[in-house]
Formats: C-alpha cells, structure tokens, sequence
C-alpha cells in the first residue's frame, strides 16, 4: 500500500505546486499551462490524440520488432565467432554516439516521408540495447554448466538453446524495456521531420499555433504509452521466465 501511495501522494504535490504557481502568477499562463488546462485539452482532443497515437504506436511497434530481430541475429553471431565480436563491437557502440535527432534528416532526405525512414530510425535505436544486452547475457553462462553439457554430447545447438539463452534473459527483458521507451521516443522524433499523421506531427502542429496545453498533453499521451509498453514487457517476462517472482520473493 506504502508504495503506491507515497508516489500518488508526490505527484498530488507537484500537480498542487504547478497549478498554485500558474494561477498566483508566479508563471505566466501564456509560458506553461495548469494542469486543469492539460486535461481539458485531453478530454477535448481525445479522438484526434487516439489518431495520431495508433500511427505513432503502428510505426513503434515495426520498428521495435525488426530491431528486436536484428540485434537478436547480430548477438548470436557475434557470441558464436570472435572474430566477428571483435569487428562489430566497437561498431555496434560507436553506432549509439551519433544522436538520433542528427541521423533523421539524412533518413527522410535519402528515403522519402513515408513510413520507410521512420521504422529505419526505430530500428537503429532500438538495435543497439538488444544486441548489448544479448551478447552480455550469452557470456555470463555458467561454464560449469557448458562443460556438463558437452560431457553428455550435448550439440551446440542444444547448449545455445538450454544454457545460454535463459542465462542472457533477463538482460534481455531489461534490455528489451530500455528499446521500448527509444522506440517510442524515436517515432516521434521521425515524425517532427515530416508525415501526415502522428504524434510527432501532431505535437508540431500544436507548437506552431502556441497551443503549449495540447503539447503538454501530447507529452502525457507519449509517456503513456512508453509505460503501457513496459508493462507489456513485464508480464511477457512472466510468462517466459515464471521462475523470477519465486526468485523475488
């Protein structure tokens, strides 16, 4: 009870503090809106949000999935021939130094506006926390546990499959969560460059007209769905891995 109640009562606060200081005029209204104004602008636009939201949410949810299938693909690889690991490591981490709002105009420039460079740049942000995540979790096997596997002729297929694979879980599940969040993140950051419909558009629009309330709710519609997407991953870890509560607990 203590740990849903202490953050609803924080963010109870923060709400209190944001709407007293807009409405006494410590902050213009014109600068940041009340929170009251955010809902309404919520429960006013809901059907247009709801539009460009399943746009935003279809293109995060492609590019998360192709991503998700690369890195997998590129961690196996790399975990089976060193060589190859020593080759596109430092590749695979130089990739994630060059910011995603740089490498979207060259996406939208060389690939068009459609839907193409949008999934493109979903895939490049999310690639790179599965593939990690994956080759740590394959080399933290037991090696115990490789040895007794190969003293029974065990393939190595079979001690990919029964070793390695639910030893790199976990890190797969975290590394899955922080991919979610980019993905989303990373639709929208496409779609500011250009589209006819999503969230980034959306949030474009609104900041063109100074709406600064719609934006705010464009933000709470974006962190909602980051979370709905993490909570996904949750119960798909429980359902893969129905060891780890009895392990929490």
């Amino acid at each position: 009870m203590k740990r849903i109640a202490v953050p609803l009562a924080t963010l109870a606060l923060i709400l209190l503090v944001w709407q007293g200081s807009v409405d006494f005029g410590f902050i213009p209204n014109f600068l940041l809106p009340t929170p009251t104004q955010v809902v309404a602008s919520l429960a006013n636009d809901w059907q247009l949000l709801a539009h460009h939201a399943a746009t935003t949410l279809l293109e995060a949810a492609v590019g998360l999935a192709l991503g998700v299938l690369l890195g997998f693909i590129v961690a196996v690889a790399m975990d089976r021939f060193e060589t190859l690991y020593l080759a596109l490591e430092p590749v695979v981490t130089i990739s994630q130094t060059v910011p995603t709002i740089a490498i979207a105009p060259l996406l939208v420039l060389w690939l068009g506006y459609g839907l193409l460079p949008k999934i493109v740049l979903i895939i490049v942000t999310t690639f790179f926390p599965i593939t990690v995540s994956l080759v740590s979790g394959f080399k933290s096997v037991d090696p115990d546990v490789v040895d007794l596997m190969r003293t029974m002729n065990a393939s190595r297929w079979q001690i990919f499959l029964y070793a390695k694979i639910p030893a790199a879980s976990d890190q797969f599940f975290a590394g899955l969560k922080i991919s979610a969040t980019y993905a989303i993140v990373g639709a929208v950051i496409a779609e500011w460059l250009g589209g006819n419909a999503g969230l980034g558009v959306y949030m474009t629009r609104v900041r063109k007209s100074f709406s600064y309330d719609r934006m705010f709710a464009v933000i709470i519609v974006i962190s909602a769905l980051s979370l709905v997407l993490m909570k996904l991953i949750d119960l798909l870890q429980k359902v893969c891995m129905p060891w780890k509560p009895q392990e929490r607990k």
